[in-house]
């Protein structure tokens, strides 16, 4: 029970004891809420929608619930509200709610509530069986069979079932699901689905176009910014991004991920005063919330330290040491508490230390466990160490390595530069690394083209090797796929890719913090 209001929750909790739940938990906060939810499941959640002085609504909390996954499909969860109106129960029902409830209402409305929210369960309890145990291909037949038969909940078992499409990657089936029930009913969430299905797929320009006609008709729908965004990044317009999360976070401004994506955008777009207010909500809200990225603590750090901030950077530099040592497996927050004491050894005034192990670092650039944040977090703290002695030729040759190592495309390459905003002449060398890339994968498909495919797979190969660029190892092996007939000794060639793909072609989730479509590759794996 989440309520802020003490006599509505003691009233409620009493009724629910009387209809025989034993366990009860209540929450006056929908932060304290949040916690209690992602740390054990329950059978019912009761929460108001409305918070006195609260920036969150328990709308806000529902949809954040269940884009995370965080609230299992068994579980009931019913809202209550004082006011009724057509919007409220239209966002309702697009974050899957299971009941409304108006106030003020009785005990036995609240028991017919809940009394029919469960038959729901029970009527698809095969599909929820499946999803638990992991059995996707089942809980999607399953779902595909009762919308198309038109059984009882079939526009809900409609939704589930799209979701486990694309989860399988079976984009074109989500997407004739999503369709259909676009058709059937035209609700948001299925025009959503579409968006999501294409951008699957890689048809980033139909996503774009879908999510503009949806962003146009319902303009409240925040969910449909947070695919937007994605689309806006795999397109690297980073600026267009960060202008969709904030608005996405200004509808939903107790929404943590959407903070965060604003913050860490803000970042990298060298807004510093609104990537710290941003940040700093962040932590405040969510240091007790898996959601919390600590990204968002890592890039806190440069920005007190840029700042001045002594005491600020102090307390960044505790908390991400704190991560390091609560989970000492992590290699990831290993490297971040590791840069922070750099930070923090540099503001000091032990500038030969500090220096010293920033060129320690650079060392793990050829690491397979070196992803594409740690390279951006590397390059923003070199991109800071001019002026502490460091020259040119040896601050170019870090970022070239990154960037040849990293720069798989526009999108990674603009989040790369925009990590060295410090240092313009950085970015000019980022571009270049690029475009070096780029021109290697331009001459190998002309060799190709000439029929020359075997030349064409050396050449990618030795790139590969030297740089670790992921674009060019999965292209080696998809060109010797190709002209396998035509070219001698083809197996040791297609093994050799494969080798070099194991240690650096990793799928990618996230990029700049905000996650990505599941098609990409280069090795962006962001959180802990």
């Amino acid at each position: 029970m989440i309520d802020g209001n003490a006599t509505s929750r003691s009233v409620t909790l009493q009724h629910l004891r009387d209809f025989g739940f034993g366990h009860v938990k209540s929450a006056g906060r929908v932060i304290d809420g949040r916690e209690l939810l992602e740390h054990r499941h329950y059978d019912l959640v009761l929460c108001e929608y409305d918070f006195e002085g609260g920036k969150e609504s328990g709308q806000d909390l529902l949809e954040e619930l269940r884009r995370e996954r965080m609230l299992p499909h068994s579980t009931v969860f019913i809202m209550i509200t004082g006011d009724a109106t057509y919007q409220r129960v239209t966002e309702a029902a697009e974050a899957a709610l299971d009941s409304y409830l108006i106030k003020p209402y009785s005990a036995n409305t609240l028991f017919e509530r809940v009394k029919e929210a469960r038959q729901r369960k029970r009527v698809l309890k095969a599909i929820f069986d499946a999803l638990e145990s992991r059995d996707m291909e089942r809980a999607a037949a399953l779902c595909q069979e009762r919308f198309e038969q038109r059984e009882l909940y079939w526009l809900y078992a409609a939704r589930i079932g799209a979701e486990v499409l694309l989860d399988l990657k079976r984009h074109d089936e989500a997407k004739q699901l999503f369709d259909a029930v676009v058709a059937a009913k035209a609700v948001p969430w299925a025009r959503l689905g579409v968006a999501r299905s294409q951008l699957a797929d890689g048809e980033v320009m139909q996503a774009r176009r879908t999510l503009e006609s949806l962003i146009g008709d319902q303009p409240q729908y925040a969910d449909s910014y947070d695919v937007m965004g994605k689309v806006q990044m795999e397109q690297g317009n980073l600026e267009e991004a960060r202008a969709t999360y904030r608005v996405a976070a200004s509808i939903t401004p107790g929404c943590i991920l959407r903070m965060q994506h604003c913050g860490t955008l803000s970042f990298y777009a060298g807004d510093a005063p609104v990537a710290t207010q941003m940040l700093e909500r962040t932590w405040s809200m969510g240091n007790k919330s898996r959601l919390f990225d600590v990204l968002s603590m890592m890039l806190l750090a440069f920005l007190r330290f840029d700042a001045q901030d002594t005491k600020g950077l102090a307390l960044a530099q505790d908390v991400l040491q704190r991560f390091a040592d609560t989970y000492d497996q992590s290699t990831r927050l290993r490297r971040m508490a590791a840069i922070g004491q750099v930070l923090v050894t540099l503001n000091d005034g032990q500038t030969a230390a500090g220096v010293l192990r920033a060129r320690e670092f650079t060392e793990e650039i050829v690491e397979p466990d070196f992803d594409m944040e740690a390279g951006a977090n590397i390059l923003s703290l070199w991109s800071r160490l001019d002026r502490y002695g460091v020259l040119d030729d040896e601050l170019e040759g870090v970022v070239r390595r990154v960037a040849h190592r990293f720069a798989v495309n526009k999108a990674s390459s603009e989040v790369l530069a925009a990590a060295v905003r410090n240092h313009a002449r950085a970015q000019d060398w980022i571009r270049a690394s690029y475009a070096e890339v780029m021109k290697v994968a331009e001459d190998a498909m002309n060799n190709a083209l000439r029929g020359q495919a075997k030349a064409a797979v050396e050449q990618l190969l030795n790139h590969g090797r030297e740089t670790g660029n992921a674009k060019l190892i999965e292209m080696a092996s998809l060109v010797g796929q190709r002209h396998r007939e035509r070219i001698d000794g083809i197996d040791a060639l297609l093994n050799a890719a494969g080798a070099l793909a194991h240690r650096y072609c990793r799928p990618a989730s996230h990029i700049a913090g905000v996650r990505r479509s599941n098609r990409s590759a280069g090795g962006l794996v962001l959180r802990r």
